[in-house]
Parts: structure tokens; sequence; C-alpha cells
């Protein structure tokens, strides 16, 4: 017989305070194939708990929670492991809250009401090491980092990372990019490494919002 192609199943935490908000959330998750919701948690002490024993490929996380606030409920999970991709899911749209998750390393922004089919498409990106903003999300966090990452900076950054940049503005993995340009997904790695230390960025998400401010790529 011939062998069937397996679906590869993102495993998912969602963390969030509100009941109503939490088991929705859970539910829309839920109708995807290639989707298990493995916890929830109702508070940031519960969200870092669970992320350490269960490791999902995605953690969904409130800003707003009782006993510690997502961005730092954001930081702890990644200082325990920092491949974990988590999606800021919030009500809160102000600059500052935008910033801070996103330097606390945050793959993904997206506000309450958005399309459930734009959470699917954030899930699955983030999961294969992309990064995703909603356009209003990245043009406050675009305004908030205009006096950062010089012109020389960007000046400095060869063809190839120029390249890579622009695929990660696309949402591309790690994987994905090695394909397109035909090296190893090492060498990838390697130029995510020196971007990020040449724009002065702390992760793939504020890199590409420093590029776009400057004009080098576009969200």
């Amino acid at each position: 017989m011939p062998e069937t192609t397996r679906t590869h199943i993102i495993r998912i935490l969602v963390a969030d305070d509100h009941p109503v908000v939490r088991e929705g959330l859970a539910a829309i998750l839920a109708t995807q194939q290639d989707f298990d919701v493995v916890a929830q948690a109702a508070s940031g002490l519960d969200a870092v708990a669970m992320a350490a024993a269960l490791k999902p490929d995605v953690v969904l996380l409130d800003l707003e929670m009782p006993g510690l606030d997502g961005v730092e409920a954001l930081r702890r999970i990644r200082a325990q492991n920092a491949e974990a991709c988590v999606i800021i899911f919030t009500v809160f749209d102000t600059d500052e809250r935008i910033l801070a998750a996103v330097e606390a390393g945050a793959q993904g922004y997206l506000l309450k009401g958005v399309p459930r089919e734009e959470i699917f498409n954030a899930v699955r990106v983030v999961s294969a090491g992309g990064s995703l903003l909603q356009p209003v999300v990245a043009s406050k966090l675009l305004r908030r980092l205009s006096g950062k990452g010089s012109s020389s900076s960007l000046d400095r950054l060869t063809d190839r990372e120029t390249e890579v940049l622009r695929l990660i503005a696309l949402g591309r993995s790690n994987k994905e990019i090695a394909a397109a340009l035909g090296i190893t997904e090492r060498t990838v790695k390697f130029h995510v490494s020196s971007i990020l230390s040449k724009l002065g960025a702390a992760n793939r998400t504020e890199a590409v919002a420093i590029a776009a401010q400057q004009g080098i790529v576009t969200l």
C-alpha cells in the first residue's frame, strides 16, 4: 500500500485570563486539522509553567493577565526556550505595548477581532520560523522605531544579507530561505545573526520593522 502523507501537527498553548475568549479561541483553532490545542492557561504564571512542561510549537499569549503580565511571561518563556514561538493576541495596540512585546521576542502580534483566517495564517507562519504583524501593528511599530537603525547600518548589509532580510519580511522560515537561495540552513542562521547585530535588532520582527522604516523592505 502507498504510504500516506502525514500532516504536521502544530501544538498550541492558549493563554488568556478571560474564559470565554480563551475557550472560544481554542475552539476556533480546533477546527483546523493541523492544529492541536495542548493546554489553556488563565494567568501569566500558568503560561510560563505550561510552556516549560509541554513545549508547545506556538503560544498565543494575551498581554493583560493576573499575577504576571504578558510581556514578562513572554520574557520568561523565551528564557526557558529561546526557540519558543509566541504570538501576542490582545486588545492593546499602543506603540509602547507593541514595542515591548517585539523586543521581548514576540514573533507575531495580533489584535483581538482579527478574522480567524489571519489567526490560522499567523500560527502557521510563526510555527515555520517566520514572523508576522498585522498592518496596523506594523505601522505603529515603524513609528516607534523611526529613530532606530541608521541608514549607515543598513548600508553595511551585504547583498546576500539584504536578500535574506527581504525573505524574512515575507514570513519565510530559515528552511524556506535556504531553499530559495540555494544555501544551507546553517548559512541562513549565520546571515540572520549578522543582520540582527548590524541593525541592533532584538529579533527578526524588529529587524524587518527597522528595514521597512528605511525603505529596504515593504510590510
